[in-house]
């Protein structure tokens, strides 16, 4: 089948085959290894409620053997190699990835092939996945410092699939029969809905062609995905709890963002650091250096097709819960009245482009900015091109940022502990100050 070049850049090419397959790849003249990668256009976010999980469980399923590998043949293969092989699901995209010596790039890339595109997803081994899947579903439940990010999800973006768990439902995982899940691969791992990036010791045009050599297996039709519609239907501030005896309160606040194509990511990224994304940043050093009421706090962003999230998330005693709440709800009111200063933006700047350049060095970085940007319909921006757009961000994008997004009338909460009165007191703070602030 015919091969268009779509882009020849400086540092990554990026060809597309006849049925919709994209590759895209990074040639790193120091190193002997390359990370490999498989994404898929499939997650959570965009499963209706009663196939809420199937994408994070056919992404176990794809383990379980192809045609030409058995499970245990595909975990002999790679251990034989010294490569770790892994996958992961998101809201977003599905992706299955491995490093490996240049010399069993081949051999690695005929494996991941028939996993992607031919597994054996049979009804025997769905019955024993699903049970795995269970079980991890289990220990996710037991633990309120990750469940409690997914229910700040869901105070912030409702009934949307952007508010669900990516692990699914387990009516929905015990309940899924082998040919719904046949289907169900059939219709998401088709040729435009799947991407292969390469970054290390690769050739390009050595990549294409292992990937034209596996063409009849791709399905060649158009992705079919559930339409969960705009998540902006679904964004009114909530306030969500879970009572569970645990030894400390986990606390999240949050709000809608911006989606990822959005300009303004560059300052968000700077925004975030300054917040709570360093142990410089003003929540770290308020909260825990100064006070000593936290282990964990920090800020975090979310980027999605349509929109994103904010938010910062709290682990505290419960002695502690409404004195820690009432230093965040004192940070946040700073921030919305007085913005940020120059210094705080260098600092936050300088950090940023650092971390960004320093894990680019890591040749799985540079495959997963590669493959997570294309999927997405993102330009592939040189180190170059987003140092300049960090470096043209001002004081004034960042608070204005921070005003917009942070403003108390979008402010989400969730928390899970002992006692939901003790969380509603704790939060009270947050909205006194805020609307002092607004």
């Amino acid at each position: 089948r015919l091969a268009v070049v779509r882009s020849v850049h400086e540092e990554h090419r990026l060809t597309e085959l006849e049925p919709g397959v994209r590759i895209v790849t990074e040639s790193m003249d120091s190193v002997r290894s390359v990370a490999l990668g498989f994404w898929i256009g499939t997650g959570s976010a965009h499963e209706a409620e009663e196939r809420a999980g199937l994408s994070h469980l056919l992404e176990h399923m794809l383990f379980r053997g192809t045609a030409s590998y058995s499970s245990v043949e595909i975990d002999q293969i790679f251990d034989g190699w010294g490569a770790e092989l892994n996958a992961g699901t998101g809201r977003e995209s599905t992706s299955v990835f491995t490093r490996v010596l240049d010399v069993h790039l081949a051999d690695a890339f005929d494996v991941m092939a028939e996993m992607v595109w031919r597994p054996r997803l049979a009804d025997e081994d769905l019955s024993q996945e699903r049970q795995i899947v269970l079980e991890e579903l289990a220990m996710y439940e037991d633990d309120p410092q990750d469940r409690v990010f997914d229910l700040l999800g869901e105070a912030v973006f409702g009934s949307h699939p952007l508010g669900r768990a990516i692990i699914g439902r387990r009516e929905v995982v015990a309940g899924v029969s082998g040919e719904a899940l046949r289907a169900f691969h059939h219709a998401r791992y088709t040729g435009p809905n799947v991407v292969v990036a390469a970054a290390g010791s690769v050739d390009h045009d050595q990549v294409v062609e292992l990937v034209r050599k596996r063409l009849d297996a791709v399905p060649d039709a158009a992705p079919q995905r559930d339409d969960p519609g705009s998540p902006q239907d679904h964004v009114a501030p909530r306030r969500r709890f879970i009572a569970k005896e645990t030894e400390q309160y986990h606390v999240c606040l949050g709000a809608p963002g911006i989606a990822r194509d959005d300009d303004r990511r560059f300052a968000l990224r700077v925004l975030d650091s300054l917040l709570g994304g360093t142990s410089s940043s003003r929540l770290f050093q308020e909260v825990r250096e100064k006070r000593g009421l936290a282990y964990s706090v920090y800020s975090f962003v979310s980027l999605y097709a349509q929109t994103g999230q904010v938010g910062l998330y709290l682990g505290t005693r419960p002695d502690n819960v409404g004195v820690a709440l009432e230093v965040v709800a004192t940070e946040l009111q700073r921030l919305l009245e007085d913005g940020v200063t120059a210094e705080e933006l260098e600092r936050a700047r300088e950090h940023v482009k650092g971390r960004m350049v320093l894990s680019l060095e890591s040749t799985v970085a540079r495959m997963n900015r590669l493959g997570g940007a294309v999927l997405a319909g993102l330009p592939v921006l040189t180190v170059d091109e987003t140092i300049e757009r960090l470096d043209a961000v001002t004081v004034e994008d960042v608070t204005g940022l921070a005003r917009e997004l942070y403003a108390p009338e979008r402010l989400s909460a969730a928390g899970i502990g002992a006692d939901e009165k003790a969380f509603g007191a704790a939060l009270a703070p947050i909205s006194e100050r805020l609307a002092q602030a607004a």
